[in-house]
């Protein structure tokens, strides 16, 4: 079992923010990541049609013999994460739950904002965990649907792309909270250009820092740390791999050497 590789799924290429971190902090495990390029963006569809994909995407990886499987997407996690931890063998973590706990962790004057897709802003995923962990807390949600299409197509770093980012900020800093929870695996890639906007007071919860944690303590206290060899890495796209290729090494910072195509049903 130690030996099995960990998965990794999203909508895209978000999730490579995660896969990035963990391979940093657990260099030794091999890992299989699958983007969902046919589908992207998750976050305007309807919960059923999330869960569909989320569960095609789960028992591919299942099929691979992982032996834990990170939903590195917001939305997924939001809307699919329960279906997906009863339908499936192997252990399943989404981003939620640790990210929530992050933040009130640190959170100094009870305000936090969560900057999301629309579907993860709709499903009150995020403000009923923090609620859960502290009902003190004020809670101030932020749909920003453009962002990843910008992140994408690479256009945060021109005038519109600016102009849009400022836009959807401006209630979170009219907001006065003190921590942000950035709620897609998008965002870190601009992670930046947002503690910019918010000032250098705002702490910023990057999911893929706290997911990291997670499932290294998690490997940990079942015994499952692969503590020898060499790690890999495989990923797989549900279309257009050679565009997830191009575009992967702005998010890495390396050339990825092949992406594999595959299909969902």
């Amino acid at each position: 079992m130690n030996t099995r590789a960990i998965g990794i799924f999203d909508s895209g290429l978000g999730g490579l923010t995660i896969l990035k971190t963990l391979s940093q902090v657990l260099p030794k495990e091999k890992y299989i990541y699958f983007g969902d390029t046919a589908n992207t963006p998750y976050g305007s569809k309807s919960q059923a049609t999330v869960t569909r994909f989320s569960l095609d995407i789960a028992r591919f990886l299942e099929s691979q013999k992982v032996k834990l499987i990170v939903v590195a997407c917001n939305t997924a996690s939001a809307l699919a994460l329960a279906d997906l931890q009863k339908q499936i063998s192997v252990p399943v973590i989404g981003v939620i739950k640790p990210g929530s706990l992050k933040a009130v962790q640190s959170s100094k004057n009870g305000k936090v904002a969560v900057i999301a897709t629309e579907a993860t802003v709709q499903s009150k995923a995020y403000p009923k965990e923090l609620l859960r962990l502290d009902k003190r807390l004020k809670v101030t949600q932020q749909a920003c649907p453009l962002f990843v299409p910008l992140i994408e197509e690479g256009w945060t770093h021109k005038e519109g792309g600016e102009a849009i980012i400022a836009d959807y900020l401006a209630p979170v800093i009219k907001s006065g909270a003190d921590t942000v929870i950035l709620g897609c695996t998008h965002y870190p890639v601009i992670k930046s250009k947002i503690s910019k906007k918010l000032g250098k007071s705002v702490r910023l919860v990057d999911a893929a820092e706290v997911l990291a944690e997670e499932v290294q303590t998690r490997l940990t206290n079942t015994h499952q740390l692969n503590k020898k060899g060499r790690g890999s890495l495989k990923i797989y796209a549900s279309d257009a791999p050679s565009r997830f290729k191009r575009l992967a090494k702005h998010i890495l910072g390396r050339e990825l050497k092949q992406v594999y195509l595959k299909k969902l049903n």
